[in-house]
């Protein structure tokens, strides 16, 4: 009896080493990020392949120039992206042929891919020219988020938007997110100030979130997929809901679109590097006051898949740091 009690008080004591320990990791971390909004890094540069001359990146924080911004995240996509990236650039001509005031460009942010997509990116800088296409290369993998967040803060449009690089969401249900941003941003345009005239309005200064959801395709989803992997997702949502709050039923979808003033507030505090920067941005949508809407789009299964469950464990680590980083008021939110 005595050896029996004597072991569980050592698997007690072990575990809560091992809590403290995952606990002091967090914090350290945490602590380590503390600056990692301010970006301090040297100003990255396009370079035109057809030239072979350098052209600088503009900053979110300059006037825009475009219309639109479509970003677009790449690791290890030689296969995936010529596809997406030939629908994207085919819906946009199409659209600007029609509308003579449609501008447009899209940023492939290369994540340290080992594969060739870096070729294949630049294939389409030089067929559609560095003006229209351009792509960061980030050297090494840092992760979805900080590749997107590298592209947010250099693109020029009024409206920046977010896409995968598998092409699982039609490039046209932009015009969903698209036409949403534009009624919540006249809506506070004009509740902002009732002398204001149409005009004067301007859609990249309003800040307004659209983020693309799947949440209605859920029962089907549900239906289909193994038990543990709702189990495990189920979970993951019920983190998501105690460290972010309520408001987005899907905050994973990577099709979200965000006017100028959004992006610069967000892309610039933005500090968890891989998946779940999505929830961070739903964090700092809230501390900001910036209105999300949710807009259902059509989204389909594409084979290679970056997400399986060994990302899970990363997920919950990067919230345990967005949850730490902020409510010790470790990670400051500059505006």
């Amino acid at each position: 009896m005595g050896f029996l009690f004597t072991a569980a008080e050592i698997l007690i004591s072990s575990l809560g080493i091992v809590l403290l320990g995952g606990l002091s990791a967090v914090v350290l971390e945490a602590y380590r990020r503390r600056h990692n909004h301010a970006h301090l890094e040297a100003p990255p540069v396009f370079e035109d392949p057809n030239s072979l001359k350098k052209v600088q990146c503009p900053s979110i924080f300059d006037p825009a120039e475009k219309y639109i911004s479509l970003i677009v995240p790449a690791y290890n996509e030689e296969h995936r992206l010529p596809g997406a990236i030939d629908e994207t650039m085919n819906y946009l001509q199409k659209r600007a042929a029609k509308d003579k005031s449609f501008s447009y460009e899209v940023i492939i942010v290369d994540d340290g891919s080992k594969d060739e997509t870096t070729r294949v990116a630049f294939n389409f800088v030089k067929k559609h020219t560095v003006d229209n296409v351009r792509v960061i290369l980030l050297g090494r993998n840092h992760g979805k988020g900080e590749a997107i967040r590298k592209g947010m803060l250099h693109a020029r449009g009024e409206l920046l938007l977010m896409l995968d690089a598998d092409g699982a969401t039609k490039v046209n249900d932009l015009e969903k997110l698209e036409n949403q941003i534009h009624a919540v941003a006249k809506q506070d345009f004009h509740y902002g100030d009732s002398a204001s005239n149409d005009s004067s309005f301007k859609v990249s200064d309003i800040p307004v979130a659209a983020f693309g959801s799947r949440a209605h395709m859920e029962e089907k989803a549900l239906a289909t997929r193994k038990w543990y992997r709702n189990f495990l997702m189920k979970g993951f949502h019920l983190v998501v809901l105690l460290t972010a709050g309520s408001g987005i039923r899907d905050t994973q979808c990577g099709f979200k679109m965000f006017t100028r003033a959004a992006a610069r507030k967000l892309f610039a505090n933005v500090r968890l590097k891989r998946w779940c920067f999505d929830v961070e941005l739903v964090f700092l949508c809230k501390w900001f006051g910036i209105p999300m809407v949710e807009i259902s789009v059509n989204w389909s299964e594409i084979p290679g898949s970056k997400v399986n469950m060994l990302s899970i464990p990363n997920m919950l680590w990067e919230l345990a740091l967005m949850s730490v980083g902020y409510r010790t008021r470790m990670w400051k939110i500059h505006s």
